[in-house]
């Protein structure tokens, strides 16, 4: 392992800091994206007159494709090194983001956003594993902190920059804007990254990916169609989800047998990964399903600008900055189960107010209200997901980390499906139209002096009942939540448990790319 440091010491030298600034540069262009797109999804709707359960599909196909790419990248940065597989996941993004841009209508935009999630989920797992060889286990704490930055300040910039990219240039240039700034950290990785040491590297279990990600995106796709559809009755619904659940019971049996499995469902014995995943795919359906939500409201209900929806978001990122930095130590020191509680509680309570949501509701109640969602998600979110990795031991832990993240980004990408099937079913009945409609019609009824008032009215219940949704579902993982582990397990002295802090050290690399 690579350690530009002196030994004893967890300063960040120059040679350390110049690493961190390309991986960093590498993590903004991915969080950025994956926050503007939220902004942009109405001015999108619009552009291609389509509904917002075919729309969010913008969002959903690129939280599928990091999915799929996570288990990926570990085995690739042993096979091929973690500079080559950096490098290659900045082209990727590169020209995901380019294609994107040129899209000509909604099935080339989520092809190519798909292309972009290959490329944008490698970059953040390849960059920690650099990362991490360049300082050290001894400096990881420091290097996590490093790396916090564009996870903190992604969901504050991203929705303001999208915004304004959508008022002020166009549309496209949401994806345009990644091309200088993926330029130069191409550039900076080829200059300054360390060369690579390809290692020999196990078997990877590509049958096992050719299974569970088609499967997933099978499932989401056929549930997605039902409101269009009128029910289950129609091809178009039962065929795919059939499909995609079949897929995925034929990955959960052979898994069982295999000796490498993309998932490793022994982990499963272990009580506290079983609780964190559990809790973590609620918190993940109701929390990302939401956050798609909030700009779209704004944007429809409200008739607000790209920008000053970006901007009224603002308070959401900046309560989870407050609390993120905290809850990481306060889980080390007096467990997770009373940091993640309170912060689910903390959600609850500011989605209870969205749930009674109207056209006129003051701007007061509703900052208040994402301010306080955005302290409980930076009190939960890490601590859920750190939660699973506590007890385990250095040779399960990266592969505890892998599948966390699948669980995370797969749930997320099922909770956009959901909620925004939800919220076009809602608004199609509202306004006595077909589902894919329900949206266009929504905003001309809103944007009609004649009709603003009743349309805004009609438009901001069905909000409200798919926020209920949300908040059932987040009220639900209050329960798997009490179960998690209380105050942490000291690390036993000595050679044994210095290798197992080392290994958890080493093997976790979460991956928070919400929406």
């Amino acid at each position: 392992m690579t350690n530009s440091a002196l030994p004893g010491t967890d300063k960040l030298d120059a040679g350390v800091l110049k690493i961190a600034g390309v991986v960093i540069l590498g993590a903004v262009m991915a969080i950025l994206d994956t926050t503007v797109v939220n902004v942009a999804l109405q001015a999108l709707a619009l552009e291609f007159q389509t509904s917002f359960d075919t729309i969010q599909w913008v969002a959903t196909g690129y939280m599928l494709a990091l999915a799929t790419v996570i288990p990926v990248t570990g085995w690739a940065s042993d096979r091929f090194g973690t500079k080559r597989l950096y490098m290659l996941a900045i082209v990727l993004f590169l020209a995901g983001s380019v294609l994107a841009g040129m899209a000509w209508d909604i099935t080339s935009l989520i092809v190519f956003r798909v292309v972009q999630g290959l490329g944008g989920g490698m970059l953040m797992p390849a960059g920690m594993t650099i990362m991490t060889k360049a300082a050290g286990p001894q400096r990881v704490g420091r290097v996590m902190s490093v790396l916090g930055v564009p996870m903190l300040l992604g969901p504050i910039g991203g929705p303001i920059l999208g915004g304004w990219l959508v008022d002020e240039v166009s549309w496209r240039w949401i994806f345009y804007i990644n091309v200088p700034i993926g330029a130069i950290a191409l550039l900076l990785a080829w200059r300054l990254l360390p060369k690579d040491d390809p290692q020999p590297a196990e078997r990877f279990d590509f049958a096992g990916m050719l299974m569970l990600s088609p499967g997933l995106a099978a499932l989401i796709y056929g549930v997605s169609n039902i409101p269009s559809a009128g029910g289950v009755g129609e091809t178009k619904v039962w065929l795919p989800t059939i499909a995609g659940i079949a897929l995925i019971v034929g990955f959960v049996l052979r898994a069982a047998r295999v000796e490498n499995p993309l998932v490793d469902l022994k982990l499963f014995r272990n009580k506290n990964f079983s609780v964190s995943v559990l809790a973590t795919a609620f918190f993940a359906v109701a929390f990302f399903g939401a956050m798609l939500l909030f700009p779209t409201y704004f944007l429809l209900v409200r008739g607000e600008t790209a920008l000053d929806a970006g901007l009224l978001l603002a308070p959401q990122g900046l309560g989870a900055m407050l609390t993120m930095p905290i809850a990481g130590a306060l889980a080390d020191r007096i467990g997770v189960r009373k940091v993640a509680l309170p912060g689910l509680v903390l959600i609850v309570a500011g989605m209870v107010m969205f749930t009674q949501i109207g056209a006129d509701t003051p701007y007061w109640q509703i900052l208040t209200a994402l301010f306080v969602i955005g302290l409980g998600m930076g009190g939960t979110m890490m601590p859920i997901m750190s939660a699973a990795l506590q007890t385990l031991t250095q040779r399960t832990v990266a592969r505890a980390s892998t599948a966390m993240n699948i669980i995370q980004q797969a749930f997320g990408a099922i909770g956009g499906a959901v909620m925004s099937i939800i919220l076009a079913a809602l608004l199609a009945g509202k306004f006595g139209v077909p589902t894919q409609l329900g949206q266009v019609t929504a905003t001309a009824a809103i944007a009609d002096p004649r009709t603003h008032d009743m349309a805004a009215a009609a438009a901001a219940d069905a909000f409200a009942s798919t926020f209920l949704w949300a908040l059932i579902l987040i009220a639900v993982c209050v329960v798997p939540a009490m179960f998690l582990p209380g105050a942490r397990k000291q690390v036993s002295s000595g050679p044994a448990g210095d290798s197992g802090r080392q290994g958890e050290d080493e093997g976790t690399t979460p991956v928070m790319l919400g929406h």
